[in-house]
């Protein structure tokens, strides 16, 4: 058995090591223990039979974790074998010896959409678990209010349903990489003591944090609508000035919104607080209205949070989502000192990410978004998302505060590799951010840029950049869909299936395709029509394109950055 720093300082050595080092280190091994043994022959054995290592992810992560975790596992002499969890036969999960799950979250508090029937299979199936052994690794963003939900949900239910935890669950932060290391080894640890004896099943002690987002408070140097008079939208481009800010292209940025003063002084209002009261919020005294202001979400209040709400108001309220100033109106509180214990029941904001929009070679100790102001109604009351409205009211020279969300799955590939960019809409941002790179780079691959709108005259976002990155051969080729400007709707995915011949040419060539933009319906259009690309000019039947396609996601030459 290894203690901690000696096994960490095992596994640094056998992941910087070359298979033929590996075999001369297991032979010069084997000789220390013969001469320490003689006559007793030493044997190479596995700590485990077999460990399956399973994944369920939105952007990635949790596949790249998945990936590296089980070449190191093999490297340490394991079975190890990965599946993503909507390959995943559910039948197999009583067979399983070891499972390791990485799993994200998204959304409120959700399980990414591949592991959705893992994730119900385990809550709602009487299973007999006591076989397995287990651990489970938790992806999240702090910012959010159930931050690692879907991982903590399925770590509690396996340990319900008898399963034998042999590490305790890890939750990390956007920053993960530590503290998933530092998961792993705790993993490998428990394995090579379970050939000599049960692992424990009581939870081990909390792993410290040892790291965190930073958080950079930035200036506006530029903000500015990108649509023309007479559009139907307004895009904003925005430029914040931060020192020593670090980002890479692919990178997004989170922003938490402020709610608006006209709201937050109606809700002081209604329930009779004193704005200047201070409330221990998270371990500082912070006023009322800067609590309402800039930390508590106060719109659009989830149905657990009407709950609690109604549990302290002593009220029958049904399950709704529900602004908290209707709430009050409809179901008021007592006094001032009711209203602080409503306080404490309420989320905080969540934060937005924007994709950046800048390079940090082109635009040092800057970052660029851009914004699409989120418009709806309800009850015939237009209305505007928080964060969408919070940027757009904006002026030069105000403060923001904002954290760098990294993307390791939506990066520039080398240099000579030619890429195709499919970005309508704001999903343009991070192929800003590529061409500007790319340009300041010297980068000699070419670049295909796939761009669509509703108009050209009003809604081209970035012509003038567009233009001269056409002049000046960065860009190799651009296709454009301006969907009204025509009886029939044109989108981006038309213009690529036109384009099917030459684009199956640069897939053949080695190109990398990357996607950004709405999730629903534009991407799973924009793939299915690459889909029927590969079929037609690569004459393959539908089988075989999709495992093309496959293909390319494992080779990390199409990658999706949609929401």
């Amino acid at each position: 058995m290894l203690v901690e720093h000696k096994l960490n300082s095992l596994l640094e050595l056998i992941n910087t090591s070359t298979n033929d080092e590996l075999i001369w280190i297991n032979g010069f091994l084997n000789g220390i223990l013969s001469k320490q043994n003689p006559g007793v022959k030493v044997t190479s054995k596995n700590a485990t039979q077999k460990i399956t290592i399973v994944y369920g992810t939105e952007t990635g992560n949790s596949k790249r974790l998945a990936t590296d975790f089980a070449a190191k596992a093999k490297k340490l002499g394991h079975h190890a074998k990965i599946q993503g969890l909507d390959q995943y036969r559910l039948t197999d999960l009583s067979k399983e010896e070891y499972l390791l799950t990485i799993m994200s979250t998204h959304g409120d508090g959700e399980p990414p959409v591949a592991a959705q029937k893992f994730y119900d299979f385990v809550h709602q199936n009487e299973l007999k678990l006591s076989k397995l052994k287990y651990s489970v690794l938790a992806l999240g963003d702090s910012g959010y209010p159930l931050v690692c939900k879907a991982g903590e949900d399925v770590d509690g239910q396996l340990n319900k349903l008898g399963a034998n935890r042999i590490a305790p669950l890890q939750k990390c932060d956007v920053d993960y990489d530590l503290e998933a290391e530092d998961w792993f080894s705790k993993v490998m640890q428990a394995l090579n003591e379970s050939s000599a004896s049960e692992p424990s099943l009581s939870a081990a002690p909390a792993i410290k944090k040892t790291s965190g987002k930073r958080i950079y408070t930035g200036k506006l140097l530029s903000h500015v609508n990108l649509n023309d008079i007479g559009s139907n939208k307004e895009t904003f481009h925005i430029e914040i000035e931060a020192e020593d800010v670090s980002y890479l292209p692919g990178d997004s940025i989170g922003i938490i919104p402020e709610n608006k003063r006209e709201l937050v002084e109606k809700i002081i209002l209604v329930s009779g607080i004193d704005s200047t009261t201070n409330i221990d919020y998270k371990d500082q005294l912070i006023s009322v209205y800067d609590l309402l202001k800039k930390k508590l979400n106060i719109l659009n209040l989830p149905e657990r949070v009407v709950k609690k709400y109604a549990a302290v108001v002593q009220q029958e309220i049904p399950s709704t989502k529900i602004d908290l100033l209707d709430l009050l109106k409809i179901y008021s509180v007592k006094d001032a000192n009711q209203f602080t214990e409503v306080l404490k029941i309420l989320e905080p904001i969540s934060p937005r990410l924007y994709s950046i929009s800048s390079s940090p070679e082109a635009h040092p100790g800057e970052v660029h978004i851009i914004v699409a102001k989120n418009c709806f109604t309800i009850n015939d009351e237009v209305k505007h998302g928080l964060a969408s409205e919070f940027l757009s009211l904006l002026n030069e020279e105000d403060e923001l505060q904002f954290y760098i969300s990294p993307n390791n799955n939506f990066r520039l590939p080398e240099e000579d590799k030619n890429i195709i960019m499919i970005g309508p809409g704001t999903g343009i941002a991070p192929f800003r951010s590529f061409l500007w790179e790319r340009d300041s780079n010297g980068a000699s691959g070419k670049n295909w840029l796939f761009f669509g709108e509703q108009h050209f005259v009003t809604d081209f976002l970035y012509q003038t950049e567009i233009q001269n990155w056409v002049e000046t051969n960065l860009l190799t080729k651009i296709d454009t869909a301006f969907s009204r400007d025509q009886a029939e709707k044109i989108y981006v995915q038309h213009k690529i299936r036109k384009r099917g011949a030459e684009i199956f040419e640069w897939l053949q060539a080695g190109s990398y395709v990357y996607l950004c933009g709405a999730k629903e319906p534009m991407s799973f259009d924009v793939e299915q029509t690459i889909l029927e690309i590969i079929e037609t000019f690569g004459e393959r039947t539908k089988e075989e394109s999709k495992q093309y396609l496959e293909n390319l996601k494992e080779e990390g030459r199409y990658k999706t950055d949609v929401y």
